[in-house]
């Protein structure tokens, strides 16, 4: 479990009908809780529509929660391939994230272990030290508080590093459930418990639920991966997962915990602390990233980051670990407006790389300015039919070539593994076949044997099993499923079904 999850409860929330609304906000988790917050201050009547029965505990509740706009090393490559102008514009608005998350956490009384922290990109390698120092440069540009330095705090040497002043830090749950708390009333719901499985279009929209049916002027899709396929969004998206460890530095450790926030602009190892409820800094450690359902033992790469976090920062034994997922667009910026290019009504934010928090908060102020016909300079910029997106071809071309290759690649594999249910020792899974159907087969630890068909109920990939967290990940969209077929993580709806398990 996430240490943001563990530290907090749930607020009493009183169970809510599906009721009719200006608008409608799928997903609660940052983008989707910021939206309908400030959509209601903006007037309007909202129904947020949650698939969990808890507020975000999904991706947002699975972050490392860097409130930055310092997004690695991202403004040397806006600027190369978009100009100067693009780059200012996408910082300024990570800055006005940042700022308005301060000022409003003022305003309602959500501390929310908010702390202003120095924020580093760093490099060991002498041959990376330029690149950094092109960032600098280009940060700076963009008008970012952007230097280049050697002295980072971190407890081992490095060759340079861009530091970015005045960011920030903060526990996202506590903040985001104060913010949901003040949605109920006057016009508002929460929803919770209750999944979106069709969309139709019109004036109003209706919304199909597994609770029912939902009318709504305005209806906004964020539930991380869209679950609506008209935007041929999983042909212009790369699901990858980080993970996370985080506990206590031992004793024999290096002196004192780093005080920024950090991350490697060669291996992705990211590095912050948080406060513990016994006022000691929690250490929290990301790495080993990879594409969600690739051919790999989680389990191992887990190790491998403990490993890394105890030689360089001293950390004992994980308390906590869990997986941050993440989707990258093809040019490296989120995509937040119109769902398609004939939608009216119908918005979108999805698309926020390794930065959510400053990404999913920006994406809210864009939405409340696009639904309330309110003017945004970033309105262009992540519009998600831009230009820049036809410009980024290769990526294109590449995440797609990736995802047809495991489409029929994994068929041609699961042949090969007709039977080995028998040998399938506790813990495990295994995606076998028995004559034309491919089977997910998982054994639990009492040794009881759990059956459901391996093709995703999105576009019919076969699933990968995920030995550290034990769910059925598919490698072409990122949907995530449990051993027994519940939908996780969309962008698949519905579940896989269960299947009878193959005969001797």
């Amino acid at each position: 479990m996430s240490y943001w999850l563990d530290s907090t409860g749930d607020p009493p929330l009183a169970p809510s009908p599906l009721t009719d609304a200006d608008a409608v906000v799928l997903g609660a988790g940052i983008a989707g809780i910021t939206t309908a917050y400030l959509l209601k201050q903006a007037g309007l009547s909202v129904a947020l529509i949650e698939a969990d029965e808890r507020l975000a505990a999904g991706v947002t509740g699975h972050t490392t929660a860097k409130v930055t706009s310092q997004h690695g090393a991202i403004y040397a490559q806006l600027t190369s391939k978009f100009g100067v102008d693009t780059a200012r514009a996408y910082g300024a608005g990570q800055q006005l994230a940042i700022d308005w998350i301060e000022t409003e956490a003022a305003a309602v009384g959500a501390d929310a272990d908010w702390s202003r922290r120095e924020s580093y990109v760093f490099a060991e390698q002498p041959s990376s030290a330029d690149g950094l120092r092109r960032e600098a440069e280009a940060a700076a540009a963009a008008g970012l508080p952007a230097t280049f330095t050697t002295e980072t705090g971190l407890p081992f040497a490095v060759s340079g590093a861009v530091r970015f002043t005045g960011q920030a830090q903060f526990h996202p749950r506590q903040w985001l459930l104060e913010l949901a708390t003040r949605i109920p009333g006057d016009g508002g719901t929460v929803v919770t418990g209750t999944r979106a499985l069709g969309l139709t279009e019109g004036d109003p929209c209706v919304v199909t639920t597994t609770a029912g049916e939902i009318r709504a002027r305005h209806v906004v899709v964020a539930t991380h991966y869209p679950i609506f396929d008209r935007g041929l969004f999983f042909a212009r998206l790369e699901p990858r997962r980080d993970l996370v460890v985080a506990g206590f530095p031992s004793a024999a450790g290096p002196d004192g915990v780093p005080a920024g926030m950090y991350i490697s602009s060669e291996d992705r190892h990211s590095i912050r602390t948080t406060p513990a409820d016994d006022g000691r800094a929690l250490l929290i450690v990301g790495g080993e990233g990879h594409r969600v359902g690739a051919r790999t033992s989680v389990a191992k790469h887990y190790d491998a980051l403990a490993a890394w976090a105890r030689e360089r920062l001293g950390l004992a034994e994980p308390a906590y670990h869990w997986l941050a997922h993440d989707l990258t667009t093809v040019d490296s910026l989120p995509y937040v407006g119109r769902f398609h290019p004939r939608a009216r009504n119908v918005w979108v934010a999805t698309g926020f790389g390794h930065w959510g928090m400053t990404n999913g908060t920006l994406a809210a102020l864009l939405l409340r300015d696009l639904v309330t016909g309110t003017e945004n300079p970033l309105a262009g910029v992540l519009d998600p039919q831009r230009t820049t997106v036809r410009q980024s071809a290769t990526e294109f071309v590449k995440a797609n070539a990736y995802v047809a290759a495991r489409f029929v690649g994994d068929r041609v594999d699961v042949l090969a593994v007709r039977r080995g249910i028998d040998s399938l020792p506790p813990g495990a899974g295994r995606v076998v076949t028995d004559g034309t159907r491919a089977i997910a087969a998982y054994r639990d630890d009492e040794g009881g044997l759990q059956c459901v068909s391996a093709r995703c109920t999105h576009l019919g990939c076969l699933v990968v099993f995920n030995d550290a967290e034990r769910t059925w990940d598919c490698p072409c969209h990122a949907s995530r499923f449990a051993t027994d077929g519940r939908v996780l993580a969309g962008p698949a709806v519905r579940p896989l079904p269960a299947v009878t398990p193959p005969s001797d």
